[in-house]
């Protein structure tokens, strides 16, 4: 193999490191640290498509089972690390390159001005959220979970301001509650098993001794725990709207990433140890109730809020739910559909974020709301951005600025609501018909004709809480005369929520071979023993291609 394909795997890791280790010796050039910043993020876009390209089977001759295994210090598994980049974990780090180069974009504009380290922080919070994506054991995944969160952290307080400051305290008094969850479920199961490798873990807990399935169930009951916090279920999740709707636009829409992170630990961990028998939270049922109850939270906030930014963060909870839904109805009838749902929702709620704050701009009587206020004036002053309310409203803006500013923000706007609430024409609407499809067509038997109802009921439930909620706001923001005022927006503000509504309007086109992927990559967590063995045999396959080669 190329010596440069070899070692592509952990680049999605090693280019946001030194990207963000770099930039901490530039702090006198906003210039060149955003120069750093863009060229990185598009580096990993790169990436992450690459590796994409290499599991599909239009190459097999790279990766013979699609699945790409990178042993760190050649150490084989399940003594070393290894990263496992598979059909689901290529796909989730284009779609997270997607976000990312997007929010940097808008962050440009000015975001990025009004704290210390923005643009480290942000490639570190890239570098944990490629690393738990990628990598092929528990414990790493706490330590890449970690990493994300502690810039996760810093990036919710940028900018200061008493809403951030208290959302950010239950932000972290939450996460460092899980964190410990996850690290006592982590250490029960290596006490128990000997092995943290998950390609490892699931045959090493078959063969387990009676007394001591008893303790494992327990630890993956609690590692499982840990996991739909960080999902966002019901009842852990009443963080969420606050922390959202707090924090800056940009790093709100790389934020509904992290619930993600949950969701696919759940899906990964779970496909493997149910082939062992070990269920507890990444049972079916477990699964199922817990989404359904989530979905019925996230209706219930996206009614009850006034604000847009809390709406959207309802409907990130809307998503984790559906997501968790699907995956203990039937994750093989609905995994295709629901990877599908997941880019569709990521990238709208990303848009829709973004788009929020431009549009709270136009609402001057929304400026004492504690959910939607501007950055303090003494933000700007301290970092010498100007001493406005608006962080917008200076003169040493990035770019210029468009037309017909409301009517961007209309068209936005609108696109957004469809894609959230699934209605035609756009992606939002394949996706929901596609699960919907699959939920109707479960092998039927009396308990899961009635999950598949109760499915199909929230699923439409869902669209009909966003369409009254963001009807409504839509009402507020651009049919009400009072209060009402037309914001400058600049072309590097509008161009990335365009560019991922475009990327939406892409998926509608050519949804049949999008997928078509999906369908590959859903079949691999069905069958997860050809992720086993290529974790297992990834030494000796390259033992064999050496010797081959001599």
């Amino acid at each position: 193999m190329n010596p440069l394909l070899m070692h592509l795997p952990v680049m999605p890791v090693a280019i946001p490191l030194f990207a963000g280790a770099i930039m901490l010796f530039v702090q006198d050039s906003r210039r060149t640290r955003a120069f750093i910043a863009v060229g990185a993020v598009l580096a990993q876009l790169l990436v992450g498509a690459l590796l994409l390209y290499m599991t599909t089977d239009a190459v097999l001759d790279i990766w013979p089972k699609g699945i790409g295994v990178y042993s760190i210090g050649k150490w084989p598994a399940p003594f070393g690390i290894v990263l496992v980049v598979d059909r689901l974990a290529a796909l989730m780090l284009v779609l997270t390159a997607t976000v990312a180069s997007a929010a940097l974009l808008y962050s440009l504009a000015r975001w990025d001005r009004v704290g210390v380290h923005y643009h480290p922080l942000f490639q570190l919070l890239l570098m944990g959220l490629n690393g738990a994506f990628l990598t092929g054991d528990l414990f790493n995944l706490f330590v890449f979970v970690e990493v994300l969160l502690a810039a996760s952290y810093g990036l919710l307080l940028h900018g200061s301001g008493a809403p951030r400051v208290k959302a950010g305290l239950h932000y972290i008094v939450v996460n460092l509650v899980a964190s410990l969850l996850f690290l006592i479920g982590v250490a029960i199961i290596y006490g128990v098993a000997g092995t943290l490798n998950m390609a490892d873990l699931a045959p090493r807990a078959a063969q387990l001794a009676v007394s001591d399935r008893g303790l494992f169930d327990v630890g993956a009951t609690i590692l499982g725990i840990a996991f739909l916090v960080k999902a966002a279920v019901w009842p852990l999740n009443f963080w969420l709207p606050m922390t959202y709707s707090a924090a800056g636009a940009p790093v709100a829409a790389i934020f509904s990433l992290l619930t993600k992170v949950g969701v696919y630990a759940i899906i990964r961990v779970g496909s493997l140890l149910n082939e062992s028998g070990v269920h507890g939270p990444f049972g079916s049922d477990w699964l199922f109730y817990g989404g359904i109850a989530t979905i019925a939270f996230g209706i219930i906030g996206m009614l009850a809020a006034h604000h847009l930014p809390r709406v959207v963060a309802y409907s990130v909870i809307v998503s984790s739910g559906t997501l968790l839904a699907a995956a203990g109805l039937d994750l093989n009838a609905l995994g295709a559909a629901a990877l599908f749902y997941l880019c569709v929702s990521v990238l709208a709620s990303g848009a829709f974020f973004m788009l929020t704050g431009m549009t709270e701009r136009a609402r001057t009587h929304f400026a004492d709301s504690a959910d939607t206020a501007p950055l303090p004036a003494e933000t700007y002053g301290a970092f010498g951005s100007g001493d406005s309310d608006d962080p917008m409203d200076t003169e040493d803006e990035v770019g210029i600025a468009i037309p017909a500013a409301m009517a961007f923000l209309g068209l936005a706007f609108v696109c957004c609501a469809l894609l959230v609430a699934g209605l035609p024409p756009l992606s939002g609407f394949v996706s929901k018909f596609a699960l919907l499809s699959a939920a109707v067509g479960v092998a039927p038997t009396a308990q899961s004709a009635v999950h598949s109802w109760v499915f199909v009921v929230a699923m439409l439930g869902t669209g009909l809480a966003a369409i009254i909620s963001l009807t409504r706001m839509g009402m507020r923001l651009f049919w009400s005369v009072m209060g009402r005022t037309t914001p400058r927006l600049r072309v590097i503000e509008a161009a990335p929520v365009a560019f991922l509504i475009l990327g939406c309007v892409i998926m509608t086109v050519v949804a049949e071979p999008i997928m078509g992927f999906m369908v590959a990559a859903a079949e691999g967590l069905s069958a997860p023993q050809t992720y086993i063995d290529a974790v297992l045999s990834a030494d000796t396959n390259a033992a064999l291609a050496a010797e081959a080669a001599r």
